[in-house]
């Protein structure tokens, strides 16, 4: 019976501690050096990294840490960005390839590699559609997405500030009025 307790305890210790370490880092994301606008950055290029990482076979993620290093973008945020652009991949896959056959020109991909049999031309051809759509995809979701992160973040920002100016004018009210 008190064994049954301990580990329903350390169950809910753990999951607790599990807890406090995602707000944690929620919290040093949102307090991240430099302000919100390296958050916002950091996430737009996670989430453009992510719209043409399908056809490169999954090295297109490795660009992630140059872009970081060069936009002086938030590495977390990035991460969490690719991660979003995981999720909303496959409904974006058609707009990806129809958005690649606007920008290719007729005929691209026909006969690129005269020695590959033909549907290994076929497969070239579809997944560079695919590789030029996410590229131009995103790119603009990634614009599309900095600046609302931006504004919320900005927006939370002066909140906390706001709340803690209260506070202290509330401490201050509260030692002046005691005797």
């Amino acid at each position: 019976m008190q064994q049954e307790q301990v580990t329903k305890g350390k169950k809910a210790f753990k999951f607790r501690n599990i807890k406090r370490w995602f707000k944690y880092k929620y919290l040093l994301l949102t307090r991240a050096k430099g302000g919100p606008g390296i958050v916002a950055m950091g996430f737009s290029i996670g989430l453009s990294v992510e719209m043409f990482t399908l056809p490169t076979a999954g090295l297109a993620f490795f660009l992630i840490f140059p872009l970081v290093y060069l936009f002086r973008a938030s590495m977390a945020a990035a991460l969490i960005g690719f991660v979003f652009g995981k999720i909303i991949y496959l409904p974006l896959t058609y707009v990806h390839i129809k958005v690649g056959g606007m920008v290719l020109p007729r005929g691209t991909g026909r006969h690129l590699l005269n020695f590959l049999p033909d549907w290994m031309d076929v497969f070239i051809k579809s997944n560079l559609k695919l590789f030029v759509g996410g590229l131009i995809d995103g790119l603009l979701l990634g614009l599309l997405f900095y600046f609302p992160i931006k504004w919320g973040l900005e927006y939370y920002h002066e909140k906390r500030k706001e709340k803690r100016k209260n506070r202290k004018a509330e401490l201050v009210v509260g030692t002046e009025s005691t005797p």
